[in-house]
């Protein structure tokens, strides 16, 4: 027998356990995109309903009602109203919180009254049993003229009878209810006749909704004008309407909840969550074991990433000496250990702490605190420009900019979602730490004060908290130049806390992984490779005079191949294209302190941050031994200028910390940037934007300090 296809949109208000019942039905059979044009996450499935019955689930953003606000709302509201081109539903489940019924089934009717085939999936029946609440599902199912099916996807629970009912009600013979939920009619009796004479096949509710929305949807110019007709000759009032549909709706709920549902005392002791929550929110204990929380997750992607990191880099480290050994050496072979392998090395290294960060921030989410958090910084990120969703990216800007830009995602309102965006690479990201490491190590004496607070950690924590205080800044400042008119509504709801489903951080580890690597990575690699021609070539015949010069020298007697191939490497590096570039810009960096082979670093240390200790090592001749970190800092200590002053004093050190503090010098997070605004304008504002506030502050600090 032939198999069929059949297409499942899954949806839901949000925390209503709708991705556990994707996961529960789907598996492993799942596929993560983006829908077209905008930037949220497209999950898709695949489902075997019976052995004749394949089923494609989606799992549509979660939205409270068929009135959207935020761009994922309209993912999910376009599809219902079909209007997304790429996606046709043939059965729509509705998945509905037991445990908050009265708030679902306001979303559920309206999908029902779009007379679309539904199925209601409840879930959440052991915390509402856990409430006091009572259930009779053949009323319930009775009253809404569509099949209700209990389930628990946690303990697959209900899922043979809930792909039983999809599978009935996507027969043809099935009908949808004939009986509006509501009096649509009477909402706007007028406008949906007149709608209807020119889509006759909508139900009287979808013709509400061409009225209030057509604009935004993809219909021919003769009958966009055709409806605005409409709306004018009959002074349609959306708001009015809106409203009069809510009332009528919240009372024909009321009704069923009075018929299907049995509920306690509201004066009852109050649940586990109730209680935990006076602590967690407390308006004082509330900050602290928010602070502590995050600490904790800031310090646990250092420390959980490291040895994958390093054991990452050892592995690029051998293929590429093992490369070097193998290969001729010639130019091709360079590029191929120099430029493909060194960018893979780059892009794979963010891994770890991509995946580690977003296992962390899934269990954080599952049991219920994230939304703790958000709700506990709202106050001050908002006198910012920004609201309690941002501070989640904000956080996570400390380990790597890049997945925190990448959780900017939930942030609804766009302009502060923009804004989370442009300033989370102030904070001081993982990579910036050797550079400030080898800095501090500099420049900074070894001193304590009060016998027990070292100078050097002091220096350090103080550049961390520099880019906290300076990207809220930066975000006051920036709120009334982005011209985006939209009203922002930080409405959160707190989920009940409960025990985190361990299943989901694995699948949301390895799409998060995957979707740096093969879209942010496709652009690293190719400026990778640019950067690698910079350092590889020069103009003229300057390289080739070069080589020339050294092989004659390690022709001579008693020769020191180890020295002479290290002075080979960094004479190269001074005469390529990276080398005339820093000597380009060394009269605007002298003022910073720099000279021209800080110069150099700067220019290729656009790729990664932490390249910045490489470009010192080659350029002051540095080998890889045992000691090698304590050879390049005394190396580093005994660089000297043209006059004799070093090269590196309290001033010129500062100044190169402060330089990074602000500096945009991570091409991985303007790749993540534009792909997350989908244009080239924003990343190269904050580029543009981020290094003159690196020039300006570097230059201040190092006129008052020298």
């Amino acid at each position: 027998m032939a198999q069929q296809h059949l297409h499942i949109a899954l949806v839901g208000n949000p925390n209503s356990g709708k991705s556990s019942l994707f996961n529960c039905l789907t598996g492993l059979n799942q596929k993560v995109g983006n829908f077209p044009g905008v930037t949220v996450d497209k999950k898709t499935g695949a489902a075997s309903l019976s052995e004749s019955l394949i089923a494609e689930i989606i799992d549509l953003p979660g939205t409270y009602s068929l009135y959207p606000r935020r761009q994922d709302e309209w993912v999910s509201y376009k599809v219902l109203l079909d209007q997304d081109p790429d996606i046709k539903a043939d059965v729509v489940v509705a998945v509905a919180d037991a445990s908050n019924l009265k708030r679902n089934l306001l979303f559920c009717t309206q999908i029902i009254d779009l007379k679309v085939p539904v199925v209601i999936a409840l879930t959440m029946m052991d915390m509402a049993k856990r409430k006091g609440i009572r259930i009779d599902i053949a009323a319930l199912e009775k009253e809404l003229g569509v099949p209700v099916i209990a389930v628990n996807p946690r303990k697959n629970k209900g899922i043979p009878q809930l792909k039983k009912a999809i599978e009935q009600t996507a027969r043809p013979s099935d009908t949808s209810p004939v009986n509006d939920f509501i009096d649509n009619r009477a909402l706007a009796d007028a406008s949906i006749a007149g709608v209807k004479e020119q889509l006759p096949w909508l139900s009287d509710y979808a013709a509400i909704h061409y009225l209030i929305n057509h604009e935004s949807f993809d219909l021919k110019k003769t009958l966009q004008q055709t409806i605005e007709t409409i709306e004018q000759k009959n002074n349609f009032n959306p708001t009015k309407t809106q409203a009069e549909e809510i009332l009528q709706r919240y009372g024909r709920i009321r009704e069923i909840m009075q018929k299907a549902v049995s509920e306690p005392d509201p004066l009852q002791k109050t649940l586990f969550t109730e209680k935990l929550d006076t602590v967690l929110l407390h308006r004082r204990w509330g900050y602290l074991i928010l602070l502590t929380v995050l600490f904790l997750l800031f310090q646990s992607v250092f420390w959980l990433a490291q040895f994958p990191m390093d054991w990452i880099d050892l592995g690029f480290a051998k293929v590429s000496q093992s490369l070097a050994l193998s290969l001729p050496n010639n130019r091709w072979a360079d590029l191929l250990i120099n430029g493909v392998v060194a960018g893979l090395g780059g892009i794979l290294v963010f891994v770890p702490q991509i995946m580690i960060l977003f296992g962390l921030i899934t269990l954080l989410e599952d049991s219920g605190y994230m939304a703790r958090i958000s709700f506990l910084s709202d106050r001050l990120l908002r006198s910012a420009g920004l609201n309690g969703k941002s501070v989640m990216p904000m956080i996570s800007g400390f380990a790597c900019a890049v997945p925190a830009i990448m959780s900017a995602r939930n942030i609804e309102n766009r302009k502060e979602r923009l804004l989370t965006i442009l300033i989370t690479p102030l904070m001081s990201c993982s990579a910036r730490l050797p550079v400030y490491t080898i800095l501090i190590g500099l420049v900074i004496p070894k001193t304590y004060l009060l016998g027990f607070l070292g100078v050097q950690g002091l220096v350090m924590m103080g550049l961390y908290l520099l880019g906290l205080v300076m990207a809220l800044i930066v975000s006051y400042v920036a709120k009334w130049f982005i011209n985006i008119k939209e009203k922002s509504f930080f409405i959160l709801e707190l989920p009940t806390y409960r025990s985190p489903r361990w299943s989901n951080v694995l699948p949301a580890m390895i799409n998060k992984a995957k979707i740096f690597v093969f879209d942010a990575g496709k652009i690293i690699m190719i400026i990778s490779l640019l950067l690698w021609a910079l350092c590889s070539f020069g103009p003229g015949n300057k390289m080739q005079q070069i080589t020339q010069q050294y092989e004659q020298m390690k022709s001579q007697p008693g020769a020191n191949m180890v020295v002479l191939d290290k002075e080979f490497q960094s004479a190269k590096l001074e005469s390529s294209y990276a080398g005339i570039l820093g000597k380009t810009i060394e009269p605007a960096i002298t003022h910073l302190g720099f000279d021209w082979k800080i110069g150099i670093a700067l220019i290729t240390s656009f790729a990664a941050r932490e390249v910045f200790v490489g470009t010192m090592a080659t350029i002051y001749s540095v080998g890889d031994n045992d000691e090698g970190s304590l050879l390049l800092k005394e190396k580093m200590k005994g660089a000297v200028r043209a006059d004799g002053k070093p090269v590196f004093n309290l001033a010129s050190g500062l100044s190169l910390m402060i330089f990074y503090v602000f500096a945009m010098q991570c091409m991985s997070t303007l790749a993540v940037v534009k792909r997350e605004t989908k244009s080239w304008k924003w990343p190269l504002i904050q580029l543009f934007y981020m290094t003159g506030l690196a020039y300006l502050m570097s230059w201040l600090v190092y006129q008052l300090v020298k």
